[in-house]
This record gives C-alpha cells, sequence and structure tokens, in this order.
C-alpha cells in the first residue's frame, strides 16, 4: 500500500523502530526493533511516497484489498536502463 509521505504521520511506536538502508540508499526501511516486522519505508521509485505494511494499520482487513499488488525487488523499475 502506497500513500504520499505528506498524508502519513506515525501516531505511536515509532521510538520502537529501527532504521535500514542498502544498495543506492534512497530507500529508507524501518522495522519494529521487538519483533522484526516491515512497517514502512520511504520509496526510492518515488520519494515522495511511502510503502507502508497494511498489516500495521488499524482497521485494515487485508482479504478486503485483494488483489495486492506487488513488486518484484529483483527487477525495480528505477534500475531499468533506456
Amino acid at each position: 500500500m502506497t500513500a504520499l509521505r505528506e498524508n502519513v504521520e506515525i501516531v505511536q511506536g515509532s521510538d520502537n523502530l529501527s532504521r535500514y538502508q542498502f544498495g543506492t540508499k534512497t530507500a529508507v526501511h524501518y522495522f519494529c526493533k521487538t519483533c522484526g516486522i516491515y512497517t514502512y519505508h520511504n520509496r526510492r521509485s518515488n520519494p515522495k511516497e511511502v510503502g507502508i505494511n497494511a498489516a500495521c494499520l488499524d482497521g485494515v482487513h487485508l482479504p478486503d484489498l485483494d488483489p495486492i499488488p506487488w513488486t518484484d525487488g529483483r527487477n525495480h523499475p528505477s534500475d531499468k536502463r533506456s
């Protein structure tokens, strides 16, 4: 699930998130320090957007989101050569 970064507010638990970057260090990924679950990331393909683990949102019933879109991380759109 994606959203514009300006419309996202972490309302609880931000002090318990661990930050991780790799590769180009454009994307910034956040994980729970307690259980390790991926919570969200600042997107590499569009830095104005945030990718969110919908399972971390109150009131979201994942089967209602079917089909859930996904991106193959091995073939990232920003890595395509023109």
